[in-house]
């Protein structure tokens, strides 16, 4: 450094030779230490909170963890270096809950400050392996013998759409699920369903019978008329081929409503 340099810092040549001639006879160990020092100084609040929420979640589990602690684990994922447990909590906060977050959809995830395409990348990631684990208990199995079980899964699917979506969930003689198959997707209060297009694909899978779901993204699984009209409709075009409705389920956020159950079938 040249004087005049060194002067405009308040140091003398002789003073910065000085200190430099200190630090070469610093022992390694305490050049070290003074290293590590203002590296502490220098790290975020966050810095270890990555490796501090995986080991609890390995040690632990996740019954103990709040939400937006699970979320940030999906995060981590997507997201690098920076703290996201703000933008966990944002999320949470805009879909209400993880399987709100876990199904929203990319539009509106993206409306959420520091959401980006990787982290809806990743939400959808999730969300596939929740829908596959679900349907892997229901698959090939009794649909009577495991009704709670295909409710799950219908909810875990259904449950968290902002827009309506049909399936059909088809049996064979045994009442064995054999095929289940999203039919149509709709608007926030409406899905076209076509009679004569479910009575053709059951024939098509030789099913027997027949369970028919669709979701109310308002949260209320009440029928409406035109459900019910609906349901009478496909039930026609199923006897006229030998195939039994044996109910149609309507699927909310918090409950579902079977049409058997109500008396509407």
């Amino acid at each position: 450094m040249a004087g005049k340099d060194a002067e405009s810092f308040g140091f003398s040549e002789e003073a910065l030779r000085g200190l430099h001639e200190f630090e070469l006879r610093m022992p390694p160990a305490e050049k070290r230490r003074v290293a590590e020092a203002a590296e502490v100084t220098a790290r975020p609040h966050y810095w270890g909170h990555r490796q501090r929420l995986r080991e609890r979640f390995l040690a632990g589990g996740h019954a103990a963890m709040p939400e937006y602690e699970l979320l940030e684990l999906v995060l981590f994922n997507a997201v690098e270096r920076i703290d996201v447990k703000p933008l966990a909590k944002a999320l949470l906060a805009t879909f209400g809950d993880l399987n709100g977050v876990v199904a929203a959809g990319e539009h509106r995830l993206l409306q959420v400050p520091g959401a980006t395409p990787r982290i809806y990348l990743q939400l959808k990631i999730v969300e596939a392996l929740a829908h596959r684990m679900a349907r892997a208990q229901v698959i090939e199995r009794s649909a009577i013998g495991s009704w709670e079980a295909l409710m799950r899964y219908c909810r875990t699917v259904m449950a968290y759409r902002d827009t309506e979506q049909f399936r059909i969930l088809f049996l064979d003689r045994r009442n064995v699920l054999v095929a289940d198959e999203a039919q149509a997707k709709g608007t926030v209060d409406h899905v076209p369903v076509y009679p004569r297009e479910v009575a053709k694909r059951a024939l098509e899978l030789n099913a027997s019978a027949i369970i028919l779901v669709h979701n109310h993204p308002s949260g209320d699984p009440t029928p409406s008329q035109a459900d019910i009209d609906m349901t009478e409709r496909i039930e026609a075009a199923c006897q006229a081929i030998g195939v039994a409705v044996h109910d149609h389920v309507v699927i909310g956020k918090g409950a579902e409503a079977s049409f058997r159950s109500l008396g509407l079938l």
